[in-house]
């Protein structure tokens, strides 16, 4: 069974948001484990509202890749957003989906 980690940085939305991404992978047959743990595919919902919210998404991906750095490391939220329409990327992120398909991450 493949497994998935999940972490939020940022509001209540977000979290919310978390929440549903992760019912959906465990839904889909992931094993859902805490995100400090080897996982197939880390999803991070990141934060965009100040220069550190940032910092701290693009550090939250380092860490990720740490954990299991052959993990698929998926990127959504506000950073992740702002990175696409800067036409950047994030480095380590395989993958950054927008805030308006954010809810069919699992997709």
């Amino acid at each position: 069974m493949p497994s998935a980690a999940f972490t939020t940085l940022g509001c209540k939305v977000n979290q919310y948001e978390t929440q549903r991404i992760l019912e959906s992978f465990s839904e889909d047959g992931f094993e859902v484990v805490p995100f400090d743990q080897p996982a197939d595919v880390y999803v991070i919902n990141t934060c965009s509202v100040t220069s550190i919210a940032e910092s701290k998404s693009r550090y939250t991906v380092r860490r990720a890749l740490r954990n299991n750095p052959a993990a698929k490391v998926v990127v959504t939220g506000c950073a992740g957003q702002f990175a696409l329409i800067r036409g950047e990327e994030i480095p380590g992120a395989d993958l950054i989906v927008p805030n308006p398909e954010k809810l069919r991450t699992i997709e």
